[in-house]
């Protein structure tokens, strides 16, 4: 049913009924988005996203995961695994078609694909090298997957100024208003901190304004 409305709104689609399959045509077609169910068999979805997030050759691939209404934990670990968006089952297909062309906006045309703009951001000792996709503090210095650039590239374009989840779906993600869930914006937050602050419970670059949003912040503010 998903591929057939998928190909009906202009996309070229691929299909596997099991992980193992999955990961296969995902390495040898190099698609831009995949839709992962939670249970598969062979391998669950979970597995295979972290399957293809090991994969060199995978690392701009967009996933989506489908779960359970009831389940948060799914979700919750759909995001800590690498997955950069969630639909909780049963869904509306127009829901589904609005998550997967918000997504698809993130990929360029070519895969150049650093942020347009300064290809260089520096906040405090904070610094982003959007060109190869990477984090740099005093403490050490990481890879970006393609949805944390995006959000520290948006917050230190704009230091200093505070941005609530809303905010950061539309402009950051491209989600029409009212359509992106905010704990999507939470858990990114969450994963970002995980990787980039000494103490991610106490954050130093990546801050929380209490019910206004997220920040980072110039040593002079």
């Amino acid at each position: 049913m998903l591929q057939r409305q998928l190909r009906s709104d202009g996309y070229d689609v691929l299909t596997a009924m099991d992980g193992l399959s999955a990961l296969s045509l995902a390495r040898r077609h190099k698609p831009d988005l995949a839709i992962l169910d939670i249970a598969m068999p062979g391998m669950n979805g979970l597995d295979l996203c972290r399957r293809l997030r090991e994969d060199l050759m995978l690392e701009d691939l967009l996933i989506l995961f489908l779960t359970c209404r009831d389940d948060i934990a799914d979700r919750v670990e759909g995001l800590d695994v690498g997955g950069d968006d969630y639909l909780p089952k049963p869904f509306d297909t127009g829901e589904l078609l609005a998550r997967v062309r918000a997504l698809l906006r993130r990929v360029p045309s070519g895969r150049d694909d650093a942020p347009t703009g300064e290809q260089t951001l520096r906040v405090g000792d904070l610094e982003l090298d959007a060109a190869r996709c990477t984090a740099t503090t005093d403490e050490h210095s990481l890879e970006l997957t393609p949805v944390q650039l995006d959000l520290l590239y948006h917050l230190m374009s704009h230091p200093n100024q505070v941005f609530g989840a809303d905010q950061l779906l539309v402009q950051v993600w491209g989600y029409a208003p009212g359509t992106g869930d905010t704990s999507l914006v939470r858990w990114h937050v969450k994963n970002l901190r995980d990787r980039l602050e000494p103490d991610p419970a106490n954050p130093k670059y990546l801050c929380t304004v209490p019910r206004h949003g997220y920040v980072v912040r110039s040593a002079d503010a």
